[in-house]
């Protein structure tokens, strides 16, 4: 049962809701995904920490980057059906749309000045 409520607690907030969401469209560091959101970067990095314990997302270090995506699911069948749900769930979210359109224009490159 412990796994099954990391996993709820972990989508019970709405800025890790939106994170998944746009995590669904493409692979994103932290710059980019505090940028989209609008929201401080320890902010993004507890979220993101919060996420990845419950089995949601992963994280992969790529030169100056840590990319995150989202998992398989293999660590957790609880995972795993909430992704494969949240995959058809606020489609037709106006909020969600909207986010996404915003995510298409944030790439590294133009907010760190770095190349990975």
């Amino acid at each position: 049962m412990k796994v099954f409520i990391k996993v709820m607690k972990a989508l019970s907030d709405p800025n890790r809701v939106r994170l998944l969401k746009m995590l669904q469209k493409r692979m994103m560091c932290v710059c980019e995904i505090q940028a989209t959101l609008g929201i401080a970067q320890p902010t993004v990095s507890k979220h993101l920490k919060i996420l990845e314990d419950a089995g949601l997302v992963d994280r992969k270090k790529e030169g100056l980057w840590v990319n995150y995506s989202l998992t398989d699911g293999g660590r957790s069948p609880y995972a795993a059906s909430l992704l494969g749900n949240l995959r058809h769930w606020l489609a037709d979210d106006p909020e969600i749309r909207d986010l996404l359109e915003k995510s298409d224009d944030v790439r590294r490159e133009d907010i760190c000045g770095k190349h990975g």
